[in-house]
């Protein structure tokens, strides 16, 4: 397929249509998210596949998922929460969190979603959706993309390198365009919709590390002696968890860490960049 020379900028109405129409034929999007970038791309088991390749992952990974903002409650079934777990806080949490910033919520997965995108955990399907928050204009691209898909559903996974293929301790996500360009420079297909300025978009969100989302999931059972309900941080990133507690506390809810968020992921470092 015909890849679109860049640059392509996030805030270019134009640029926006040209990335969502390589979406729709195939290509991978890097796009401008929050304060980083995320790799996105069609849903299908095929492309997911491929994406995983790309990134040095095992090829049956399961992935997470991206939608417009208004939609993403839909990505759920909330009648699969735990009954002591009153439906309308979680989805203030949500509102509150999304409303704010990037984040990420794992909860029950909506039966219409394919396994690939979903992970059985407490007996449950439960699908992870990651989205760059209410102001990002990344949220405009997911809309056309959507629409030229046909789905209500895209792909999405952190802009880097599996550490299992660079041998690296850690790979954290990438917030400059051409230093994520040169990573993946493998991916023929790669279309990159930038920030119209990196500086201003980090600068935009102050209160987050340039990581991979923080993660909350809200389909464990909640037992009969924790009161108020308690959430859980599966992913400790861009959001401090105390940042989440303060969104949670006023809503009834508490916050814990779980065991594979007790070490925070830090931002990806650049010689000679300013951050």
């Amino acid at each position: 397929m015909d890849v679109p020379t860049p640059p392509l900028y996030v805030d270019r109405p134009q640029d926006v249509a040209v990335a969502a129409r390589a979406l729709a034929g195939g290509a991978v999007v890097a796009v401008a998210f929050a304060n980083v970038y995320a790799l996105v791309a069609r849903p299908d088991p095929a492309t997911v596949r491929r994406v995983n390749l790309a990134k040095g992952r095992a090829v049956d990974q399961v992935g997470s998922i991206t939608t417009a903002i208004g939609r993403i409650p839909g990505m759920f079934d909330w009648s699969r929460i735990s009954p002591r777990l009153p439906v309308g806080r979680v989805r203030a949490l949500m509102d509150a969190l999304y409303g704010a910033g990037p984040f990420g919520f794992r909860g029950p997965a909506a039966d219409r979603l394919p396994d690939h995108l979903t992970q059985v955990d407490s007996g449950l399907r439960t699908a992870q959706v990651i989205a760059p928050g209410l102001t990002c204009p990344s949220n405009t691209f997911f809309e056309r993309a959507l629409a030229e898909t046909g789905t209500d559903h895209l792909y999405i996974t952190s802009a880097n390198r599996s550490r299992h293929h660079t041998g690296a301790a850690d790979e954290p996500a990438h917030w400059k365009a051409g230093a994520l360009a040169a990573d993946f420079a493998h991916l023929r297909d790669l279309v990159v919709l930038a920030h119209p300025d990196e500086a201003v978009a980090r600068a935009a969100y102050p209160g987050y590390l340039t990581t991979s989302v923080t993660l909350l999931s809200f389909h464990a059972p909640v037992g009969e002696l924790e009161e108020p309900p308690v959430l859980t941080v599966d992913r400790h990133g861009s959001l401090h968890v105390d940042d989440v507690r303060r969104a949670a506390v006023p809503l009834g809810l508490q916050v814990r860490l779980g065991h594979t968020a007790g070490q925070r992921l830090r931002a990806r470092g650049y010689a000679g960049a300013l951050v």
